[in-house]
């Protein structure tokens, strides 16, 4: 006895079996969620994806580390996947398109804008006045020609850094008394004007999650957390504008 359908049946059949494999995936991702939030001890799940590797599903915590486990949460990796066939950091590579940011949405009238030669190529930063390496990557920014800085002043590390951040945003010259401080250690007068903008900067890192500073946005989204030198950063830059 022979058996056809139509192409249309087919088709309905197909899509029956995609949303059940659909619904069964989600159904899967909601238990690990659950019973990793279990484990923890609260809702620090952001979400549950499953991987292409040996069964392994990614949990992207609130926090913004990425961790992994099984289907059943018996246990729970802290660490990185290399795909071998690729050489890729898979780990890495989530890292990076997780923490992107629409750059487009910065609320630039809050930061410290510097024009470099043509000022073509854009990237801001979060950073806080008595920051070590945001010192350091202030004499490398220095270097740099033909880009934008917006400079979002975060002080996150002291109460000093707040009365910093505050004579930096109020003084006539911003970018020249910033420049001051953060490449030749000259200490910002005081200087007293609205600073809502520096509380309104601390607030937006929280949102952004930036735990540290430096932390470096690229004009695509890409987010650089930490010191780069300035030959790492042009080349970040150029990779940023080939996407």
């Amino acid at each position: 006895m022979k058996f056809s359908l139509r192409s249309g049946a087919v088709k309905v059949l197909l899509t029956a079996l995609a949303l059940n494999l659909t619904a069964a995936a989600q159904a899967n991702e909601e238990a690990v969620k659950k019973a990793v939030e279990s484990f923890v001890g609260g809702a620090a799940v952001e979400v549950v994806a499953k991987t292409p590797y040996g069964g392994l599903y990614e949990v992207v915590l609130k926090s913004g580390e990425i961790v992994y486990t099984d289907e059943k949460a018996s246990f729970i990796i802290d660490g990185r996947v290399i795909d071998t066939r690729t050489r890729k950091d898979v780990t890495q590579e989530r890292m990076a398109k997780l923490s992107a940011i629409d750059f487009a949405t910065l609320p630039l009238n809050q930061a410290i804008k510097q024009v470099k030669g043509n000022g073509k190529r854009v990237i801001a930063t979060f950073e806080d006045p008595n920051c070590g390496y945001c010192k350091r990557l202030g004499k490398e920014l220095a270097q740099m020609d033909d880009v934008t800085i917006y400079t979002f002043l975060y002080p996150i590390l002291s109460a000093d850094s707040t009365t910093k951040s505050n004579n930096i945003w109020c003084a006539k010259d911003k970018a020249k008394v910033w420049t001051d401080w953060i490449v030749n250690a000259k200490a910002p007068a005081v200087a007293s004007c609205d600073t809502t903008a520096v509380e309104k900067n601390v607030e937006l890192g929280h949102k952004l999650k930036i735990g540290g500073t430096p932390t470096i946005f690229l004009a695509d989204g890409t987010r650089i957390g930490g010191f780069v030198p300035v030959a790492e950063l042009e080349k970040a830059i150029t990779a940023s504008a080939v996407k």
